[in-house]
């Protein structure tokens, strides 16, 4: 999870005709080339939003309520955005910031875990799937849904997918990088996944704090570097143990640009590229098995951070996530400041979610 205030930055502006006057008449030619441009300023000013969100976190009451005492159980400060989370206020601040749809998706560290057993860990999944159903039914168009799983009972999970997809309609599988110690490569959550591929599912990762890990935070937040780190412990444990290569019919999307992947894809293909078994575990190889992957931008607008991802993956790999409410929507304007060209903001704002999850393209 990333932890920041959410701000909002507008802005506007005002335009004024020429008078005329004999000088205004010699520049009628000119004019009217401004003239014929203004049809086309207002009716983009006045288009509806685009912006496809594949990263908004939400908090039903009771995971609200859990989620508060967890991190007061464990020293950890509570951020305004999340504490101020409402149902109608993230419907204001989408419309505040031109968001068409947000894919909402639970929170990460601890997940539904909560210290508490499996029965319990799948009634507050499938209460948390329910709760975020209902605000797709209210606000038809706005939302959509990574249904989140316990993974703590193999069956009760393959239930929850089977109920998630066919009553619920989610667009796909919220998974956490890790439960407990185990990254999702680790065999025992290959049934899991051998259901997701079978329905074609977009499975939706985000990250957390590993339980192995919190200590290794050198005085920050945990989250700061402990976050990205375990993406990408989860990418290489895909890779390595050939999920990718074995369920081919995922489609992976992964938070905050990777983690740090595009940053390790050179030194992890300098160790297992050459492997005479390659072609097993990774059938494109290291390089090609990490650019079929899908990307989102929460929290990783940062020039360099985008510049690294860009040469790794196509701009049709990734999609906006803004981490919504520890970051704000506008996120947009961020990569706006990155000199890319008009087809490649539209690509990453909506076209690419709305391929990924046809259901939105609205």
């Amino acid at each position: 999870m990333s932890y920041a205030i959410a701000r909002d930055h507008f802005s506007g502006c005002a335009c004024c005709g020429p008078r005329p006057s004999r000088r205004g008449f010699l520049a009628g030619a000119g004019a009217l080339g401004v003239a014929s441009a203004l049809p086309i300023a207002t009716a983009r000013a006045q288009a509806k939003p685009e912006l496809i969100d594949t990263h908004i976190h939400f908090y039903p009451p009771e995971y609200q309520k859990l989620w508060l005492a967890y991190e007061d159980a464990h020293k950890q400060p509570h951020f305004p955005g999340q504490v101020a989370w409402t149902r109608d206020k993230i419907v204001e601040d989408m419309d505040k910031s031109g968001i068409r749809t947000g894919v909402l998706s639970i929170a990460s560290t601890p997940g539904v875990w909560f210290d508490v057993g499996p029965a319990e860990a799948n009634r507050i999944a499938r209460s948390c799937n329910e709760y975020a159903a209902e605000m797709m039914r209210d606000h038809p168009g706005r939302f959509g849904l990574f249904a989140t799983l316990s993974m703590l009972d193999i069956d009760a999970t393959l239930r929850e997918i089977e109920y998630a997809f066919d009553t619920l309609k989610a667009d796909g599988i919220g998974l956490q990088s890790s439960y407990g110690d185990k990254w999702l490569g680790d065999p025992a959550y290959a049934p899991v996944l051998a259901e997701l591929n079978r329905r074609k599912a977009v499975v939706y990762v985000h990250p957390l704090v590993a339980s192995c890990c919190s200590g290794l935070s050198v005085g920050t937040f945990p989250a700061v570097i402990e976050v990205p780190h375990d993406t990408t412990r989860t990418v290489t444990s895909l890779l390595l143990r050939g999920a990718f290569a074995r369920f081919r019919d995922i489609k992976w999307l992964f938070s905050h640009a990777g983690g740090t992947i595009p940053m390790m894809a050179g030194r992890i293909n300098s160790f297992y590229g050459a492997r005479p078994n390659l072609k097993e575990f990774a059938p494109d190889g290291i390089e090609g098995e990490l650019r079929r992957l899908h990307y989102d931008t929460a929290n990783a607008t940062f020039a360099p951070s985008m510049a690294a991802l860009m040469k790794l993956v196509p701009v049709s790999q990734i999609t906006y996530g803004t981490d919504y409410p520890y970051f704000g929507f506008d996120q947009i304007n961020e990569l706006k400041k990155l000199g890319l060209s008009a087809a490649d903001l539209d690509a990453i704002g909506h076209g690419n979610a709305a391929l990924l999850i046809p259901r939105l393209r609205g």
